[in-house]
């Protein structure tokens, strides 16, 4: 193992093991804190400078994205005009390693004349910060990771974890759900995951390739290429869907028949295959196909209607597969 090596798995493991003393201690305040920001008709504010400050910048991204409205307040943009954000129903999360951040102690004085709820999250229980806070989440390590500079290190990887378990603790107590989740997160992949459905990928109308059990299968050929789905599927006169005729289906039968062209349809289709209705999730569309290794699927209404088609290349093009 070379040096580098060795030193990064030191540092994993140490942060490991922070992680794990933090995980042991006393977490009342951390679930008072949980009770008052989701009684907060206002927002969350996560305010810190330093590494400290984009650590909540993260917390504020998380929270916001798990239902709880929230912001990051630069310290030192506060104390010049920014406090203005800043209303009477908000919570405020300041963060702090030493507790003696003087950016944060400025900011002081405003938070307790609004009557704003103070939360520290501090490594230093006796700060002046923690002396001031109405609640007071430890976040300290014994030593940071970093041996020579004392970098922040181990002690923003908790302080982050802490965030984060706010944030979930949080989301639990709203009852939060995947889909308000994903209304959240339209443009990313776990939005399109939990919103999309069949009916907003699939083909409809003349794209969708019927055919009929009597027709004879050059024709039914003639359908299958000009939609070009690789496949066709076999309705009867009330567009009920029968079964499916793949490309697959077809090679099979010319390796089987000399001249099967003029037969119908009738018999060489697939019956009752496995279909989804118009509500059903992309993403399990996409389940049904790799479980049964298919690349199209018909969508169907609850008399077996044929409403559309969805092809997995729809599903890639959607950012699913």
């Amino acid at each position: 193992m070379s040096q580098s090596t060795h030193e990064i798995k030191r540092v994993l493991e140490w942060e490991a093991a922070c992680l794990q003393s933090a995980a042991a201690r006393d977490h009342t305040a951390a679930g008072m804190v949980v009770e008052q920001a989701f009684a907060c008709r206002g927002r969350v504010i996560l305010t810190g400078m330093g590494k400290m400050g984009w650590v909540g910048r993260k917390a504020a991204a998380t929270f916001c994205s798990t239902g709880t409205p929230s912001l990051f307040l630069h310290p030192s943009e506060a104390i010049h005009g920014d406090l203005g954000i800043v209303s009477a129903d908000d919570l405020v999360i300041a963060l702090s390693n030493s507790g003696e951040t003087a950016e944060l102690l400025a900011l002081l004085p405003f938070i307790k004349r609004q009557g704003l709820p103070l939360v520290a999250l501090t490594g230093k229980p006796r700060s002046t910060l923690a002396q001031q806070a109405d609640f007071v989440i430890d976040v300290s390590v014994s030593a940071e990771a970093d041996q020579i500079s004392d970098a922040p290190t181990a002690s923003t990887t908790v302080t982050m974890a802490i965030c984060d378990a706010l944030a979930v603790a949080l989301m639990k107590r709203r009852g939060f759900t995947r889909e308000q989740f994903a209304i959240f997160h339209p443009g990313g992949f776990l939005g399109r995951k939990m919103l999309l459905t069949a009916a907003d990928l699939m083909h409809r109308g003349d794209r969708i390739p019927r055919i009929y059990r009597d027709m004879a299968l050059r024709e039914a050929i003639l359908v299958m290429s000009q939609k070009a789905l690789g496949c066709g599927f076999v309705v009867d006169s009330q567009n009920q869907l029968l079964g499916i005729l793949t490309d697959g289906d077809l090679r099979r039968v010319f390796s089987a028949h000399l001249n099967p062209l003029a037969d119908p349809v009738a018999n060489f289709f697939k019956p009752n295959p496995h279909a989804v209705s118009a509500d059903c999730l992309a993403a399990e569309v996409l389940r049904l196909m790799e479980q049964h290794s298919i690349a199209v699927v018909p969508i169907v209404d609850g008399e077996k209607q044929l409403q559309g088609v969805i092809h997995l290349h729809d599903l890639l093009r959607a950012g699913l597969a």
